[in-house]
């Protein structure tokens, strides 16, 4: 399937430094958020070391025989090694760290994810978290010790149980998904999620037939209720005007 796509990051209303880092690879093959963490030099480095390791391994190894999933793996801990690399020459930035999402449009599509930046999937009305965030709140949420009303306000909803810049990084989250013409994927960071519903992202991508103007529009809805924090979309849309 052939598709539109648009990537558009913002610093917010609050924050002076953005510390959120994407790319789009032209050829529409793969697509990278990251977030980074760790003070104002510490963030905006991890989530920029991370995107250019991980966009140039996937470059590099694209038409290896590896698979997809071994080839994310592998992007994923070559970009981890990197902010480890880089916190032992740079001791000032030794409590940095990054979240990261990726899609891969490879022989069938792939994600594959750390942290709390994630993938959603809208199809016709129905929109859908693929990726499940790495977070203390999230792993209370499934264990049932918070409510998901108690989760959306929780003070340790920031807090992450996994990202990239760890030596005790224990597990990269990388799963195959389907798409089907009409389909509109989001890659995004928190900035996005932390200020609108799930209802207000599927509206304006449903309503919405091109992906620059989708994106737009969900960064100016994140900045017009708050705009607390960096915001990073990066908008899919598999249409059946553009399918092959």
């Amino acid at each position: 399937m052939k598709r539109q796509y648009t990537g558009l990051t913002d610093v917010g209303l609050l924050r002076s430094v953005n510390q959120d880092a994407y790319y789009v690879d032209p050829e529409g093959r793969f697509f990278i958020v990251a977030d980074g963490m760790g003070g104002h030099a510490g963030g905006q480095e991890a989530s920029q070391l991370a995107t250019d390791t991980i966009r140039e391994y996937l470059i590099d190894r694209w038409t290896s025989e590896d698979s997809t999933p071994v080839l994310l793996e592998q992007a994923f801990l070559k970009a981890n090694q990197a902010i480890l690399q880089d916190q032992q020459a740079h001791p000032e930035r030794a409590d940095m760290g990054t979240t990261a999402v990726v899609v891969a449009l490879r022989e069938e599509p792939f994600c594959a994810h750390i942290g709390d930046s994630r993938l959603y999937r809208l199809r016709g009305a129905k929109l859908e978290q693929l990726t499940e965030d790495h977070t203390w709140v999230a792993r209370a949420l499934r264990l049932g010790s918070i409510s998901a009303d108690q989760a959306r306000t929780h003070p340790m909803r920031h807090v992450l149980s996994q990202c990239l810049g760890r030596e005790d990084m224990e597990h990269i989250d990388i799963h195959a998904f389907d798409c089907q013409p009409s389909d509109r994927l989001l890659l995004c960071s928190d900035g996005l999620t932390e200020e609108l519903s799930d209802h207000m992202i599927a509206s304006n991508l449903k309503s919405i037939r091109a992906s620059e103007m989708a994106a737009d529009a969900l960064v100016k809805a994140a900045k017009e209720r708050g705009g607390r924090d960096n915001i990073t979309v990066i908008v899919i849309m598999f249409d059946p005007a553009y399918t092959d």
